[in-house]
């Protein structure tokens, strides 16, 4: 997590990185947000995770895994699970299963986001209050009224929002 991930660029040659390895859950998300950070020299990552950290990454909007990891990976890159590993691929075997994820950044977001750290606000909050609506979990955001200029429905909960709901969230917060 220390390491200028950017000292490798100038060692590169004006070529993308790979980026290969098997992270331990707790470092997983920390690392991963800082690898966004640097997207642009990167052409493709793939990462042995702890299989539900691999779903939450993949999952879609309606699922119970779909949440704030889901987004904001999303957000920055496309990804699928490569392949599922079972623990007795590993000696000693471990008490999870495991799989490998590829993650291939978006050269331009479909919906780009105005402010980072507000798309990061808004989805924190949506999933820090997960059972309740999304007007309710917002409400020191957005009024009822402000819903209904986004079009989205307020009485939805958190997971049932897509990406470009959310960024569409954070960008009308940013013009407000």
């Amino acid at each position: 997590l220390k390491f200028p991930i950017r000292t490798l660029q100038s060692k590169t040659k004006n070529t993308k990185l790979r980026v290969v390895g098997n992270l331990p859950y707790n470092i997983s998300t920390p690392l991963l947000f800082k690898l966004f950070t640097d997207m642009d020299f990167i052409s493709d990552m793939f990462f042995m995770l702890q299989l539900e950290v691999a779903e939450r990454l993949v999952a879609s909007p309606g699922s119970k895994q779909y949440g704030r990891m889901s987004i904001m990976s999303q957000y920055f890159c496309s990804m699928n699970i490569v392949i599922a590993v079972p623990p007795n691929s590993f000696d000693p075997a471990p008490k999870v299963q495991s799989a490998v994820v590829r993650f291939v950044p978006h050269t331009e977001p479909e919906l780009k986001a105005q402010d980072l750290k507000l798309l990061q606000t808004v989805t924190t909050l949506a999933f820090n209050q997960r059972r309740k609506t999304i007007s309710n979990a917002l409400k020191s955001l957005l009024t009822q009224a402000d819903f209904t200029t986004l079009n989205i429905n307020s009485m939805l909960r958190a997971e049932n929002l897509s990406l470009e709901d959310y960024v569409r969230i954070s960008n009308y917060l940013k013009l407000k």
